[in-house]
């Protein structure tokens, strides 16, 4: 028996040296802060190696507490042997007794909240047996961050994932914490919103690694794990694999650093395509900053973006141009250079196809010296009821602001996103486009997401999973769509607007599908919430993601409205405002650097779910009240849901404001709207003044009324 021992524990050195050598382990953090006997360490759980690893990077030999279906092969119980580990059934309180009795013996214990290794590569059903441990014990809770197997052989991901044999271990200590909840609170609401707390330190965990790296170098990133053949895009002219866009993307990027200047600012004047994409990567490749231009904006528009930055060249395509009958626009650019993607075709030299050559034979070599804290895209905000402003938004802001929508919602290679929100537009490019690009997620781009009785189809024959899309643009689908077409789709995801009740419904009833509603802002890249399969709360757009911080702040001259405040990774670097062209306002609210007010009037329950109520600039002081116009579109809404209605307000001199409703419904009266008031107990003073009718109220690119032409028609009037 001695021998046996001495050569296991021969053997297990061997390994434990072998795992440090071909992993290249690194450990980030000191253990030098958890001077405490009671302490459980809790992470997340990646591969079968996860026990032997941290069992050599923990200072006291620690006790690992698994689920009892977690061990599922061989060489894993082999591996298991050599630590010290207990195996519990988490819906057993005896065995969870016995965990709180051993961390109040002052024994190191490990758990892993989630129970078994993901399937994922991300955070999957946390477990509340964690959090009753730490409370009951009163222990510290020490989050640690495994990264790098997941993507491994010893991991559990499906087959088609691409796997390493020796990926680089990363082990990131984070600061200890207690678990806390409400003296009064008992029983299972107690073990709830702790669970809530452990979700949480783990989901901030996952996204609080520094982000040091750019959009390229996390697209090559990407390229290097899933292989260059791997197919990555599409659009309405064909496929892409990764190599064709690395290849499209440094061919584009080489022409025009040389018709450009490093670090200028050039606008990109195309539709959703793969080589939009392509482009924005290229011209970030080589120190360029796209700055996505809304071509539905018109020429006035257009024109004060260009003045915003400001822009001396725009990058299009004649095809585009003449299609969309763009021309005038274009014309009337004045002095601003336009680049045409068929002439950069047609000048390609040999000598530049040489290059191409250099540079997909080593495609780091020119972008080394790139950071994180650079400007990484402008965009533009939709000017709905103001003059557009440019949104400057860091490669960290975008790079974050990705890594923590992954963090809440699973994506997989299984996975193809079906995306027609323009490219111009936070929602589109981030969610829907870059994030696939990085994670390894198929996207089909289409041109437009008007065409409501396309896309249904294009979604079923192409076999797409995910969705994005506006409260607007989902509603027409729905009413268009066989009942079969959305029968792989497994998230639908709404932002940019209110989700409609009436189309929750639509889409639960006829597809059987939840939506999941989310809110953001262009300025933080653009996600701030979202509801996810796990935590979902109807009329809510669900929690803030991890590592941001959000505050309800009263606004000081509207008694009894507050608005929602948020700080993180993912907020904005600062503005391009009309009256300072070329120079970066930082951002900043009542609250200091850094912070950023939404302007959205909103409040938050005790578990986080976030609820919006409108613009505070949507708000009118009707005979002294404030109303929510917001508001009175969804009366108005539910009373004529197959039209178009929009709030706006003119200056009245006996009641401060006089309330006007636009609408496309030509049999929609005020004495309707009086008597459906009076059935819903709504007060009469939310019902509008005047009524105007109009075939086609203007909307925006992204399906969101144009309030601010509205109110330019108003003064017209």
């Amino acid at each position: 028996m001695v021998g046996e021992d001495r050569l296991g524990s021969f053997l297990l050195g061997i390994l434990e040296s072998l795992i440090r050598l071909l992993f290249r382990v690194e450990v980030k953090g000191s253990w030098s802060d958890y001077e405490c006997s009671r302490v459980l360490v809790v992470a997340n759980h990646q591969s079968i190696l996860d026990e032997l690893l941290l069992s050599m990077c923990l200072p006291r030999r620690p006790l690992f507490v698994l689920h009892q279906n977690s061990i599922d092969s061989f060489f894993y119980r082999w591996l298991l042997s050599r630590v010290d580990y207990l195996v519990i059934d988490p819906n057993h309180p005896i065995s969870i007794k016995n965990v709180v009795r051993i961390i109040e013996s002052g024994r190191l214990v490990v758990m892993f909240p989630e129970g078994r290794i993901t399937r994922t590569g991300n955070l999957m059903k946390v477990y509340e047996g964690a959090a009753f441990v730490a409370l009951k014990a009163g222990a510290q809770v020490v989050p640690v961050m495994i990264q790098g197997l997941a993507h491994s052989i010893y991991g559990r991901l499906p087959q088609n994932a691409p796997k390493k044999v020796f990926p680089k271990v990363i082990l990131t200590l984070f600061q200890p914490e207690r678990i806390s909840v409400k003296p009064a609170m008992t029983g299972r609401r107690k073990h709830q919103l702790a669970t809530l707390q452990i979700q949480k330190r783990l989901q901030e965990m996952m996204v609080a690694v520094e982000v040091d790296a750019t959009l390229y170098s996390k697209m090559l990133e990407a390229v290097s794990l899933y292989g260059r053949r791997f197919p990555i895009l599409e659009d309405m002219r064909g496929a892409m694999n990764y190599g064709q866009f690395l290849k499209a993307s440094l061919g584009l990027g080489r022409k025009l650093s040389q018709l450009t200047l490093k670090d200028e600012a050039v606008g990109v004047f195309l539709p959703n395509l793969s080589i939009t994409l392509a482009l924005v990567l290229g011209l970030e490749a080589f120190g360029r900053i796209p700055a996505m231009l809304n071509y539905t904006s018109g020429v006035k528009g257009v024109l004060a973006a260009c003045e915003l930055v400001p822009l001396r060249q725009i990058v299009t395509s004649r095809s585009f141009i003449v299609a969309q009958g763009y021309e005038k626009l274009i014309r009337e650019l004045g002095g601003i250079k336009v680049i045409y993607l068929e002439d950069i075709r047609q000048s390609i030299s040999v000598t530049d196809r040489f290059r191409l050559f250099l540079d997909l034979c080593c495609p780091r070599r020119m972008h080394q010296k790139h950071s994180s804290e650079e400007t990484g895209l402008v965009l533009f905000t939709s000017g709905s009821e103001s003059r557009p402003k440019g949104v400057v938004l860091s490669h960290r802001a975008l790079l974050s602001n990705i890594n923590q929508v992954q963090a809440v919602l699973e994506f997989n290679p299984e996975d193809k996103v079906f995306n027609a929100l323009p490219l111009f537009h936070s929602f589109g490019l981030t969610v829907g486009a870059l994030l696939p690009l990085i994670a390894g997620v198929r996207c089909c781009l289409y041109p437009s997401p008007i065409h409501y009785k396309t896309i249904p189809e294009m979604i079923y024959t192409r076999d797409c999973s995910v969705l994005f899309g506006t409260s607007t643009f989902l509603g027409n689908y729905a009413r268009y769509a066989h009942a079969y077409d959305f029968a792989r789709l497994r998230y639908v995801i709404a932002g940019a607007e209110k989700l409609a009740d009436s189309v929750r419904r639509a889409w639960f009833d006829q597809f059987g599908i939840r939506i999941l509603e989310g809110y953001g802002a262009t300025e933080t890249a653009p996600v701030l919430s979202v509801n996810t399969p796990m935590h979902n709360r109807k009329g809510s757009v669900g929690r803030l993601l991890p590592g941001i911080t959000g505050q309800i702040v009263p606004v000081l001259d509207a008694p009894g409205i507050s608005t929602l405040h948020v700080t993180g990774p993912n907020v904005m670097k600062g503005y391009y405002r009309s009256d300072a062209s070329g120079v970066i306002e930082p951002v900043a609210s009542s609250l200091g650097s850094g912070w950023y007010d939404t302007g959205d009037v909103a409040s938050m329950d005790e578990e986080g779910f976030l609820f919006i109520e409108g613009r505070v600039k949507r708000f009118a002081k009707v005979a002294g009240e404030m109303v929510s116009l917001e508001m009175i579109e969804r009366f108005v809404k539910r009373l004529s849901p197959d039209f178009l209605h929009a709030i706006s307000t003119k200056h009245d001199s006996r009641r401060g404001e006089l309330i006007v409703l636009f609408t496309s419904d030509p049999m929609l009266y005020r004495e309707q709207l009086i008597r459906a008031a009076k059935i819903e107990g709504l007060p009469e003073i939310l019902v509008p003044k005047q009524i105007m009718f109009l075939e086609e109220l203007p909307v925006l690119g992204a399906g969101k009324i144009n309030h601010a032409a509205l109110k330019e028609f108003l003064v017209e009037l």
